[in-house]
């Protein structure tokens, strides 16, 4: 029970106190409240309006004439003094209705307090239920304040439970679904990494097959229009070599080769066998697909030897018999014949590569056209050629390895063998510069390098091209 109820039920009692010391209840338990006895004020009012009623009246008398005499003096004496008594006689009747008005007024005041009573009665009743609903309340807080410190620990022990088991449950629920995020999330990273892993190869497999066919049609229109101006060559040479040729170059004119060692000298100068094929092995891949590669001018074979390791059929000639005979002790497939005249007699579209490394450079400058077209007729349309020799525009080649062999003729400028492939129905036609200067000579890097890259760049050439 709070604080506002104690008082109330304090001043409930006081109430009830002062209530019975005024009005003792009865043994009914109800206030016993006394009404006015008025009996006697209404006697005492019936005797003064008699009085009243009497005034002014004679008394009677036995009948005689003496009594008749005294009964008539009497009355005029009564009637004779009704002017002296009439403001008594008025008197006596206000008095009286005073009274009766009085007796009216307890009689309302009687009623009034039954009513009263009556209520009071009912109130106490009402009084008493709530009084003895307080007191069961109030019996039931006490046996709750009784209890409540067990009630209390109890509660507190059952909520620390409920928490810690909330808690547990918050936890594992928390551990759950970030569980269940992280898997969200790294198959949301796997399935968009694996999404755009297939959108780039889509990607570089739609951008490679564009290119392809770029490059296809390309290559088309290239062959189409090279193949027009050869057409258009072909017919201007045609028409020049109807008229007589005069003075025309005879054997004579050919200077005849110097007698030395040149397996001795090929070594000490050109390079080791080992160093010279892995150069030529770079050459390899441009005749992949190749089912008969003719290496022009074997020498020692070692174009022949890469040749044999890619897996392509290849075969070579040389006019040096020592050549010749070292690339047969190795398992070579070579001939010892004259260049020119071993392409005359091979049918033509024989071959579908030719290689020709080191030897333009040792053939009279009037006879490279002739190589040149020899090799056009023995290779197949679609046939590739590569041609390596010194490169006249790098300065150092001058000064240290082209004049040092005695067998070399003249340097042969990039410009002037693409020429002779176009003239002869060659397309696709690509230099490639190979073996840097710098590489082998010392010194060259002190020059500033716009200066070596112009006069000091590459000591060889490699030019390549497809027989239309």
């Amino acid at each position: 029970m709070d604080d506002k109820s104690e008082e109330i039920a304090a001043v409930m009692r006081e109430i009830q106190d002062r209530v019975r010391e005024k009005y003792p209840l009865n043994a009914a338990g109800t206030p016993n409240i006394a009404l006015a006895d008025l009996m006697r004020v209404i006697h005492a009012r019936d005797r003064a309006e008699s009085k009243v009623a009497a005034i002014g009246i004679v008394n009677p008398r036995a009948g005689g004439l003496v009594n008749g005499a005294i009964q008539a003096v009497k009355r005029t004496v009564a009637r004779g003094l009704n002017w002296f008594i009439r403001d008594q006689i008025e008197f006596n009747r206000a008095a009286v209705d005073c009274v009766q008005a009085l007796l009216d007024s307890v009689n309302d005041t009687n009623r009034a307090i039954a009513a009263l009573a009556a209520q009071m009665e009912s109130r106490f009743e009402a009084l008493r239920t709530d009084m003895s609903r307080q007191a069961e309340e109030a019996r039931q807080l006490t046996d709750i304040r009784l209890h409540w410190n067990e009630w209390r620990q109890e509660w507190e022990r059952k909520l620390s439970i409920n928490e810690i088991q909330f808690l547990r449950n918050a936890a594992d629920l928390q551990t759950a679904f970030q569980h269940r995020v992280t898997l969200m999330e790294g198959n949301l990273r796997e399935m968009t990494a694996s999404q755009h892993r297939d959108f780039t190869v889509a990607l570089d497999k739609a951008r490679i097959e564009i290119q392809d066919r770029l490059w296809r049609d390309m290559e088309n229109v290239r062959g189409q229009f090279e193949k027009l101006i050869h057409n258009e060559l072909r017919v201007m040479r045609q028409r020049v070599s109807a008229t007589p040729i005069a003075n025309a170059p005879s054997a004579a004119d050919i200077a005849a080769e110097p007698a030395l060692d040149y397996l001795r000298f090929a070594d000490r100068y050109r390079g080791t066998e080992e160093h010279v094929r892995r150069s030529l092995a770079r050459y390899a891949a441009a005749f992949q697909g190749c089912s008969a590669v003719l290496d022009a001018g074997c020498g020692r074979g070692e174009f022949l030897e890469a040749m044999r390791d890619a897996g392509v059929p290849a075969k070579g000639i040389d006019s040096s018999a020592e050549f010749a005979a070292l690339c047969l002790s190795k398992g070579l497939a070579v001939e010892r014949a004259d260049l020119f005249a071993y392409l005359r007699t091979c049918e033509s579209a024989s071959f579908d590569g030719l290689f020709c490394s080191q030897v333009v450079e040792h053939l009279p400058a009037h006879r490279i056209p002739e190589l040149i077209q020899l090799a056009a007729d023995v290779l197949q349309p679609g046939g590739k050629i590569v041609i390596e020799t010194p490169n006249p525009e790098c300065l150092a080649i001058f000064a240290t390895h082209f004049y040092l062999d005695p067998t070399h003729n003249r340097p042969v400028p990039a410009p002037l063998l693409v020429f002779y492939l176009e003239e002869n129905g060659f397309g696709r036609i690509h230099v490639d510069y190979v073996n840097p200067a710098a590489e082998t000579l010392s010194g060259l890097d002190e020059l500033p390098a716009r200066f070596r890259e112009s006069f000091f760049g590459s000591l060889d050439y490699a030019i390549s091209a497809v027989k239309l």
